[in-house]
């Protein structure tokens, strides 16, 4: 048995339903789920056209480089998307199709660490519970970064001491962030490259949020985009990780990729020729498609911003709630910590916190599922940076959305 699963935690979504657990919701209110964030608009019709149109590939055997076309339209992607000279990427040797970013994030770390050498991985704090799993199964001790309010929620890479860099062999980042919402600079990310080139660590920058953003007329910065620039032309040390999932409203499709430094990447190939992720050709084809069309990202981007506008008008006055730079979760302070204290009506978790109490209760009262902060956070440095915090995933329908925002201001407003 692999001594790490003894130290992984239970995924956030078991404990969320065992904080449920028991709990009669009022049945006269529809239930409303903004834990999970799974896109919920429209699959564009020309990917269902596409699957549909190969389906007779899934009488073939895929390889695990995946079919040129489609590498070709990713690097076309990267290069449109991030301002990079279109002949800096090659879709031979720095692009590999995935099976969604979820399994690449979590295999590159089983590929890259090295148990041998006490390895450190770092990771955000709150963080998407997959890096900390990839680190531990891999035989890595996790190191946390808190990005907490007063940074911006970004990670300070100044904090980080000396001994923990010899020892970090592989670093995960998230711009845009997963909960916050937050978008890490470039000088940000211009440091952590330097950085990496110093202390001989791998960059896997999880960048699958980010063509949901709120400026059309400023994208978030991608890593390959800031390596670039600053003279890394072939991306040394950098990796990049992206999805169709968010973007084109398809995580069903299990569809993505990562790209950059080509010796990481022959590696990686190699190690997944026996893990056999290969992307089924029809999926293949229907991510050309995606990847080549921006008119229905634009649309998905819209009907976000709608999303949020609503949300935030209604419960503006009941509590701090501000749009993220990104993303589509508004990360909230619960800030009802002495309304909340010694009540416990609904609490069967021992060592509840206010972000615990605040789900559970909205969920008895509103029949709302929210994700509480501290399920997406660990103890470190003395703190909890997700505890008092719940994240909240604008993915229903306008309409649902508008009803949440009432419910939750109402809730808001009885505990006041």
């Amino acid at each position: 048995m692999n001594p790490g699963l003894a130290l992984c935690h239970p995924y956030p979504f078991e404990k969320l339903a065992q904080l449920k657990q028991g709990i009669i919701a009022p049945e006269h209110k529809a239930h409303i789920s903004l834990s999970i964030g799974e896109p919920t608009h429209p699959i564009p019709a020309f990917i269902q056209d596409a699957l549909f149109e190969h389906i007779k590939g899934l009488g073939t055997y895929p390889t695990t480089k995946g079919i040129p076309l489609l590498r070709q339209a990713i690097a076309d992607w990267l290069s449109f998307r991030f301002k990079i000279p279109h002949e800096a990427i090659d879709p031979e040797s720095q692009v590999l199709p995935v099976s969604g970013t979820r399994e690449a994030l979590f295999s590159i770390a089983q590929c890259m660490v090295d148990v041998s050498a006490k390895p450190i991985v770092i990771m955000p704090n709150p963080f998407y519970q997959i890096y900390e799993g990839a680190a531990l199964l891999a035989g890595a001790e996790p190191y946390f970064l808190n990005t907490v309010e007063a940074n911006g929620y970004l990670p300070d890479f100044d904090s980080v001491p000396e001994d923990v860099w010899q020892r970090c062999q592989l670093i995960y980042i998230c711009s845009p962030g997963n909960p916050s919402g937050a978008v890490m600079p470039q000088a940000s990310q211009e440091k952590l490259v330097q950085l990496a080139e110093k202390y001989g660590f791998i960059i896997a920058s999880d960048e699958c949020y980010s063509e949901l953003y709120d400026d059309e007329d400023n994208p978030p910065v991608g890593l390959l985009q800031t390596a670039y620039e600053m003279g890394n032309t072939t991306f040394n040390r950098c990796l990049v990780f992206h999805s169709l999932s968010k973007r084109s409203n398809a995580p069903g499709l299990r569809s993505g990729f990562v790209a950059g430094d080509a010796k990481i990447l022959q590696s990686y190939f190699q190690y997944r020729t026996y893990q056999g992720c290969a992307m089924p050709l029809p999926t293949q084809h229907a991510s050309i498609h995606a990847w080549q069309d921006e008119a229905h990202v634009i649309e998905n981007r819209q009907l976000y911003r709608a999303k949020f506008a609503a949300f935030i008008d209604i419960l503006s006055n009941v509590c701090d709630v501000s749009k993220p730079e990104a993303s589509f979760y508004i990360w909230l302070k619960t800030n009802l910590s002495n309304d909340l204290q010694g009540q416990g009506k609904y609490s069967k978790l021992p060592g509840a916190t206010a972000d615990t109490e605040f789900a559970q209760q909205l969920f008895a009262k509103e029949n709302i599922t929210v994700l509480p902060g501290s399920y997406l956070s660990r103890e470190f440095a003395n703190i909890n940076p997700g505890q008092n915090y719940v994240r909240i995933a604008l993915v229903p329908p306008l309409a649902d959305c508008i009803e949440a925002a009432h419910r939750i201001k109402n809730f808001i407003t009885t505990l006041n």
